[in-house]
């Protein structure tokens, strides 16, 4: 049976939702192994000057845990 670990991350971009995303997952594999999904919980942005100056993105990332089958 393989076990799955959840854990909660917060990350920024100045692009897009989907650039923080990406953002996310790139940098929780780097301490990660078998990273298998992200799940947006929320989505904000901060406004400078009229106009979306950073989208932040609150995710939960799935990793599979060593010594499963």
């Amino acid at each position: 049976m393989t076990m799955l670990k959840v854990i909660e991350v917060l990350a920024e971009s100045g692009d897009s939702w989907e650039d923080a995303a990406q953002k996310a997952v790139a940098e929780a594999s780097e301490t990660l192994r078998h990273v298998r999904s992200i799940y947006l919980e929320n989505l904000q942005a901060t406004v400078e000057n009229g106009r979306i100056a950073r989208y932040r993105i609150n995710a939960k990332i799935t990793f599979a845990l060593d010594g499963g089958d």
